[in-house]
């Protein structure tokens, strides 16, 4: 039992949010207490002594509303409802109140571009009542021709054929996920209702899902250039609509982060800085796509280590000398795993590299996420066959690659390295697993792998998840929580480097993203010191002072220059 019991009385105050680091929870993989195969949000409770060990300071759980799952629960039928796969009202509260006892605040994944068909106001649609039509995007036509060229982001016609009304409505994602109507105001007021339901719920903050999609122009047309997206991606009207939606609700009193889907640093800057009134804090994934083969996902090429940098460089200085703010991840429910992505996958190296990578993310200047399994190194994997995947956008990718000529190997290769399977696979509690007593829903391949399970890295000083909490203790300090950066090296083919600074205090961090040595000059100056190295022997090292630093494969280090 917790010495802190769930009572109000005992609440601690939440930090703010540039000083926290975000965990998100993916529920149905996080831990299952009743034996379903399935996580849910008693057992997502049930963990919350190892997430404030870890020393996170909010939860962003992934969707439970009541949803057919065609997407996982990004396909909301019900946003006030919470699916009884994942439990009742009663155990959220529970979760709220338990989080905050913690001096943690549960944050919510609000899907407001689209609902899913099975929502009430979809089928009202369907059953012709013009008020619940004028939600979403009809358009009128014959079967034969949609209203436009706009490609789905999970592939096809962004545009399905409602035969019940004789029209199109659009969707950008499945053809199970209409897209609301936002320039309705009728849909801005319910979705205000949703958040402010939350809010006195006691929920501290939400991820708005692709929210930068929600404002479509007036007149839809065809895109002869590519697939509509620069016709609705930072729409004309988002960011009134934003910066209402946090106007109405009360929302500036919670932490709000927006995902944003093929966006620019500078509409980024207007959605996060404090004066307008509209997010925090943005998610964009133009240094995601550096591994992506003339910009196809599906086609894989090893990652483009400079134009990671100049990407993430790009926008740390943009967002900084401006004022906006930014989350920072590696890896999400939507990627695949960044220890293999970007790390390696050599026995010889994997740990270190995933403390390496984390070293690299969690000191950059922004608020860091981390998705459940990364404090762990978790590597992707590779299921049997097409049938061991759940994911939507992977057995339509899969459908595509075989119809383009590939082999059944082939498309499964680019699955292993591209799925976002990879990702939702059960998390690691034990070396057996301990994730479920029943057979999870989706494999997990790691079965029976040693040294990837919570219970064995606690035991192991030197273990990926003891690094993440020396790195989140870390970002807790003011320096990195706060401080200006300055990227060094930008040039350089192995390394990433760049200082924190604020005030009178500043440290160094170099990070070796290669298997090779790499030689570095430092000149430190008198009273620095190490703060942190992701190799058991780095400490000795503060010695070598003024000269060249050797950091071995995959090495980083952490020094304090003043």
């Amino acid at each position: 039992m917790h010495p802190l019991d769930d009572s109000p009385q005992h609440a601690t105050a939440l930090r703010d949010f540039r000083q926290s680091v975000i965990y998100q929870i993916y529920p149905k993989s996080f831990q299952d207490s009743d034996g379903d195969g399935l996580g849910d949000l008693p057992g997502v409770s049930a963990r919350l002594d190892y997430l404030q060990a870890l020393g996170v300071d909010y939860l962003w759980l992934t969707p439970f509303f009541v949803s057919p799952q065609r997407d996982n629960g990004y396909d909301v039928a019900d946003y006030r409802r919470v699916d009884p796969r994942f439990g009742t009202m009663a155990d959220v509260e529970a979760l709220i109140a338990g989080a905050r006892a913690r001096g943690m605040g549960v944050m919510l994944d609000m899907v407001f571009n689209h609902t899913s068909t099975e929502h009430e106001w979809f089928q009202r649609a369907l059953a012709g009542e013009r008020e619940y039509q004028e939600r979403y995007i009809f358009r009128a036509g014959s079967p034969e021709q949609p209203p436009t060229n706009w490609q789905s982001k999970f592939g096809g016609s962004a545009w399905a054929w409602a035969p019940e009304v004789g029209q199109w409505y659009l969707h950008l994602f499945d053809v199970t996920q209409a897209d609301l109507n936002w320039d309705n105001p009728a849909v801005r007021r319910e979705l205000q209702d949703v958040v402010r339901f939350w809010l006195q719920k006691g929920v501290a903050g939400f991820r708005f899902d692709v929210v930068n999609l929600i404002s479509k122009p007036d007149v839809l047309e065809d895109d002869p250039a590519g697939d509509g997206r620069r016709f609705y991606t930072d729409g004309p009207r988002v960011h009134e609509y934003l910066h209402e939606l946090s106007r109405e609700t009360g929302l500036a009193q919670a932490v709000t982060v927006g995902e944003m889907s093929s966006t620019s640093v500078e509409h980024c800057i207007l959605y996060t800085q404090p004066q307008r009134g509209e997010l925090n804090m943005v998610f964009n994934f133009h240094h995601l796509k550096v591994d992506y083969a003339g910009g196809d996902k599906w086609t894989l090429m090893p990652p483009d280590f400079l134009e990671l940098k100049r990407i993430l460089f790009g926008w740390q200085q943009a967002m900084s000398d401006a004022g906006g703010w930014m989350a920072t991840f590696w890896g999400n429910h939507d990627q695949p795993r960044p220890a293999s992505r970007f790390g390696s996958d050599d026995p010889r190296y994997r740990p270190a590299a995933a403390k390496m990578l984390a070293t690299a993310g969690l000191l950059l200047r922004g608020t860091p996420y981390i998705f459940q399994g990364e404090e762990l190194g978790l590597p992707n994997t590779r299921f049997g066959s097409i049938h061991d995947y759940r994911d939507v956008e992977s057995h339509n990718a899969y459908a595509i690659m075989r119809e383009r000529g590939l082999t059944d190997a082939q498309a499964l290769d680019v699955l292993a390295a591209r799925s976002r399977d990879q990702a939702r696979t059960p998390m690691r509690w034990t070396p057996e697993g301990g994730f479920s007593t029943a057979v999870p829903w989706l494999a997990d391949p790691h079965a029976g792998a040693s040294g990837l399970s919570v219970q064995e890295q606690l035991a192991d000083p030197q273990s990926v998840l003891h690094h993440y909490r020396a790195l989140i203790a870390l970002h807790h300090q003011p320096l990195f929580a706060y401080g200006e950066i300055e990227p060094l090296l930008p040039e350089h083919e192995q390394l990433l480097a760049y200082r924190r600074v604020a005030g009178d205090e500043a440290a160094l961090v170099l990070c070796n993203f290669s298997a090779a040595e790499v030689a570095v000059p430092l000149d430190l100056p008198d009273g620095a010191g190490l703060l942190l190295g992701n190799l058991p022997d780095a400490a000795p090292r503060v010695a070598e002072g003024q000269g060249t630093l050797t950091l071995r494969p995959y090495e980083a280090v952490v020094y304090r220059l003043s």
